[in-house]
């Protein structure tokens, strides 16, 4: 192979290394929803697509996805260890935007005919988030601009929520209180800058 070919494959393999990166890092400023969707004006698009179609307003699309990946598209849960230092898998199959468990992902790709649908794909995930949280409206009455009750409903599933499960958590409940919190102010910087 020549100099000149070797020179080729290794700028395309960079390349395609930085875009990788590119795609699953979190944006640089989380607290300003305006520069979030400046710099990543695919998740705006997204997230519009998801309000008009399932109802779920962006600042709230935006505050679920913060709390539960910080806009990191592969995130992972943490490895749990035994002893501290054998690895015993992960701490649950939740992936991607969304944090979504893969039979949760199923159920999603199944009942909205998505099968190559993929968690890592911002538009995937919110319109995971929409599809969720309508189902949560009628099977909790919870409604869509309810940030608070939608995240733990989201946290505890549909089931646990109306079993009362986070009543029990205090931190649960402390940090659905900051997803709400982050929802209003994510609407009034939206607002701000022309974005709602």
């Amino acid at each position: 192979m020549s100099r000149f070919l070797r020179a080729i494959a290794m700028l395309a393999v960079t390349a395609a290394l930085i875009s990788c990166g590119q795609n699953f890092s979190a944006p640089r400023n989380l607290d300003d929803a305006c520069a979030i969707v400046k710099e990543r004006p695919k998740y705006l698009r997204a997230m519009t697509a998801t309000e008009r179609k399932w109802g779920v307003p962006v600042p709230v699309q935006m505050a679920i996805i913060y709390q539960e990946s910080k806009f990191i598209g592969n995130n992972r849960t943490p490895v749990k260890y035994a002893l501290g230092v054998i690895p015993m898998g992960r701490q649950s199959s939740a992936y991607g935007y969304a944090q979504a468990l893969d039979g949760t992902w199923e159920e999603y790709q199944n009942d909205q005919r998505r099968r190559s649908a993929k968690r890592h794909d911002i538009r995937a995930a919110t319109d995971f988030i929409g599809w969720y949280m309508t189902q949560t409206v009628e099977e909790t009455g919870v409604q869509l601009g309810d940030a608070k009750n939608q995240y733990l409903a989201y946290h505890e599933g549909r089931s646990g929520y109306l079993r009362g499960s986070h009543n029990s958590k205090s931190w649960l409940l402390r940090i659905s209180d900051e997803v709400a919190a982050r929802a209003a102010i994510y609407d009034m910087q939206l607002k701000s800058c022309g974005k709602r």
